[in-house]
This record gives C-alpha cells, sequence and structure tokens, in this order.
C-alpha cells in the first residue's frame, strides 16, 4: 500500500492542503502514514500515526442506519426494504448529509483530499449508494481536494464489468493507486494520476529507490497481457455473477446469512444472529464454519469490523465448476453449523 502513501503525499504537496477525509471501516494501508486512513480498530496499534486524516460515517446500505433495496450496482440487493420512488435514494441522501456534516465540522474549508476503495475489501465487499461518491466527489472538489480511487484491491478487472472499479460509480479520480493485481504476486504499486499533479512533485526532490524498475515493469505489462489474453475480466462477471446468485439462494435458506454483495470476483457473505437484528455472528460460530471450510477444500477470507463477513475473492481465472464446488463446501458447513447448533 505504498501507493497509498504517495497519493497522501501529492494530494498535500499538490493542493498546499493538509486534511484528507476517508470511510469508517476502510483500508488502505499499515505504514504509520496509512493507518490514519484505516479506520479498522484491529490494525491501530496505539502509537501516533496519520495525522490531519478525518473519518467519515461509512454508507453501509446493510449494516448503516439507512438502506434499502435498489441501492447498490450488485445483481444481489439488501433484505431491507425501502418506500424511495423509482430514480431517487433516499439513503443516500442521508449518508451524502452525513458527509456534508463531515466538511462543516471536522476539517477546514480547504482540504487535501478524499479517498476511497470503489467497494471495500477489507471490511467485507461493502457496496455504497450507487450515486454516493459522484456526490462526494463533487463536494470534495468545490474544497478544492482532489479525490483518491484506491483500487488495489477492486481493479485489473475484478469486478467484471469494467477494468476499474471507480468506473462502476461513473466517476473519475484525481488519483488512482493501486498494487496487488498490477503484479499477480510480485511486490509493486503504481500510482496513476494527472500531469498536473504529477508536476507538483517535480518541482519537489522526491524519489522512490527502487521506483520504475525494469523487472517490475516487465512482470505488470504481462500482467495486464494475461488479463486481456486469457479474457479474465469477462470470467471474472460471469464466474462472480454465478458465485453471488448461488450465495443469494443460500441467503434464503439460512437465518444466518444477513446479506450478500458485490460484483463480479469480489463478494461478501455478511453472517448474523438473525435477519431482524442484522446483529453480527459471533465470532465462536464464524470461526467453526470458517475451519470446515478450508477443511473441505475451500479457503474464504474473513473481514468486516466484527470479523462477520466472509470475503470471496478467488483468482480470476476460477472456472465455474471451482466455483460450484465453492458454493457446495460453504453449504455443507452451513448445514454442520445447523447440527452444532441443535445438539447445543
Amino acid at each position: 500500500y505504498n501507493s497509498n502513501d504517495l497519493a497522501m503525499f501529492m494530494a498535500r504537496v499538490y493542493t498546499r492542503n493538509f486534511d484528507l477525509i476517508c470511510f469508517r471501516g476502510g483500508y488502505h494501508g499499515a505504514s504509520p502514514y496509512t493507518l490514519g486512513l484505516t479506520s479498522i480498530g484491529s490494525y491501530k496499534h496505539g502509537v501516533a500515526n496519520g495525522f490531519g486524516c478525518q473519518t467519515t460515517m461509512l454508507p453501509d446500505v446493510f449494516h448503516g442506519p439507512w438502506g434499502g433495496s435498489h441501492c447498490r450496482d450488485s445483481l444481489v440487493q439488501t433484505i431491507r426494504k425501502c418506500s424511495c420512488s423509482q430514480g431517487c435514494c433516499e439513503a443516500n441522501d442521508q449518508y451524502i448529509e452525513q458527509f456534508k456534516d463531515t466538511l462543516r465540522t471536522c476539517v477546514p474549508k480547504a482540504i487535501a483530499g478524499f479517498i476511497a476503495e470503489p467497494i471495500q475489501g477489507v471490511n467485507g465487499a461493502i457496496q455504497y449508494p450507487k450515486r454516493f461518491l459522484k456526490e462526494a466527489f463533487q463536494l470534495v472538489r468545490e474544497r478544492g481536494g482532489v479525490c483518491i480511487a484506491d483500487e488495489v484491491q477492486t481493479g485489473f478487472g475484478r469486478t467484471g464489468s469494467h477494468f476499474w472499479g471507480f468506473q462502476t460509480h461513473g466517476v473519475v479520480p484525481d488519483i488512482v493507486t493501486m498494487a496487488k493485481g498490477i503484479g499477480n504476486g510480485f511486490p509493486m504499486a503504481a500510482v496513476v494520476t494527472t500531469p498536473e499533479i504529477a508536476n507538483s512533485l517535480a518541482q519537489n526532490l522526491h524519489f522512490n529507490t527502487f521506483g520504475g524498475n525494469p523487472m517490475a515493469c516487465v512482470v505488470g505489462s504481462a500482467v495486464l497481457d494475461a488479463i486481456a489474453e486469457d479474457g479474465l475480466q469477462k470470467n471474472s462477471e460471469e464466474v462472480g455473477a454465478y458465485m453471488l446468485l448461488e450465495f443469494a439462494k443460500l441467503r434464503e435458506k439460512f437465518e444466518i446469512i444477513g446479506d450478500v454483495r458485490g460484483k463480479g470476483l469480489m463478494i461478501g457473505i455478511e453472517m448474523v444472529k438473525n435477519k431482524d437484528s442484522r446483529q453480527p455472528l459471533p465470532a465462536e460460530e464464524m470461526s467453526p464454519i470458517w475451519e470446515d471450510c478450508k477443511d473441505m477444500g475451500v479457503l474464504i477470507g474473513r473481514g468486516g469490523i466484527y470479523n462477520q463477513t466472509f470475503r470471496v475473492k478467488p483468482p480470476m481465472c476460477i472456472t465455474k465448476q471451482d466455483a460450484a464446488f465453492a458454493v457446495e463446501v460453504f453449504h455443507a458447513a452451513l448445514m454442520r453449523h445447523l447440527e452444532r447448533t441443535a445438539a447445543n
């Protein structure tokens, strides 16, 4: 996540402002600088970090105070109902009001910028209302700030419909950060921005010993070729849609599956005590399900503030057969959970 370090630095040098806004639940790195943007308690270590980073309410339409049944850009919507008329999203309006409140109360009139993941990764594939980022970006730019899209997890075709996650929101960021997917396991990251913003660093002495090294550049180029040649973006869209809809069928069967969400091969399954309360499933119930999946041959991630969300982010070359196997294993693990709770 060194790319986010550089993006923060760039935003401040370019705007000559200091304050940055980030979402609660966001993950942007664990270096002393980026830790200010990372807003998940388990990554905080009680040391001074990231001055000038202000958090704002996460527009989470499943777990947050407002949400409904048409909010997000996903084949699967929340179980929450709403009374919004066509083309209107009351939840979005409420979350934008919260964003405005942060601008009014927590930061000066001029800010350095705002950073967001198009879909939150570590926090469990959280998706915002469809229009939120577009409106938020406008508010930030009115304050002189730049808009940063953290594409470390969403970039390179993982969301299926687009190559970049920000494209699904109809926005164009001023700075885009990327890593992980760019190297397919090789350690590299990159920051893409406008000539004007990049030029602000040319006026100030700044360098990176390993920046632009030829080997990394060859790796990045080869990865881009493979994504195109193997049709991995299309595969993400097709296999991801299949998995998402299959997991949604399980949500109908099991009371402890509160939400299924995501796009392409970036899927979150949020586990709850019950659908009415939407309270997180406790760790002592989450962990055995997770371990059962592993023992049956499927590795699934975990995320969320309470570690209550299964994160499904398989390699983009996964086949439909692999996906069907993963869903079947998850189903079997849930059945075992039911047996355990019945025995208790």
